[in-house]
């Protein structure tokens, strides 16, 4: 087993057990308004993406379903943090933590965090449940709606598995190779 091998199969169960406290730390920040613009798109982005129908890998799917999730919410801080002021702005260190994190995804895919890093950008002009990143960001009651799914969703979710098991890593390559768009 390589060292990022080694570390991914650290890492990945621990972000998979603390996605639902990561969601409810994002949603939180979102919530503040306190954040530019730009900032809150990225984390917005992030959170709908959570009830997007078709993501980049089905959340039934054992071990992998919400891990692609994880990736996100990790790009998205990746993404949000780099903008003015993101990192003293938010006082939690949320952003910062995930955008951490973000270095290990981005060491596991390789050249494709590139695309991992298109399609979050992309998700700023996505909607999920009706409500675009437009409408939560720029309406209160759209970003109040979000922030009440999430923290359902948060209190609700349960951690799938993630053995430590290379092949594990083998597939969610595999996974994020096929469906990130090119």
């Amino acid at each position: 087993m390589t060292d990022i091998q080694s570390r991914c199969l650290d890492a990945f169960p621990q972000w998979l057990r603390a996605l639902g406290d990561d969601a409810r730390a994002l949603a939180q920040l979102l919530e503040q308004g306190t954040l530019p613009e730009p900032v809150r798109r990225h984390v917005a982005g992030a959170l709908n993406y959570l009830f997007k129908s078709l993501d980049l890998i089905p959340d039934g799917i054992e071990d992998l379903g919400f891990i692609d999730d994880a990736f996100v919410f990790r790009a998205s801080a990746a993404a949000a943090a780099s903008e003015s002021d993101a990192g003293r702005l938010d006082k939690t260190g949320t952003l910062g933590r995930l955008s951490d994190e973000a270095a290990l995804v981005r060491e596991f895919l390789g050249a494709d965090y590139a695309r991992l890093e298109r399609y979050v950008q992309s998700l700023q002009n996505s909607a999920s449940r009706g409500r675009s990143v437009d409408d939560i960001v720029k309406d209160a009651s759209s970003r109040s709606a979000l922030v009440g799914e999430v923290t359902a969703w948060a209190s609700s979710y349960a951690s799938p598995s993630f053995a430590r098991d290379e092949k594990n890593l083998i597939k969610l390559k595999s996974f994020l190779t096929t469906k990130l768009p090119a």
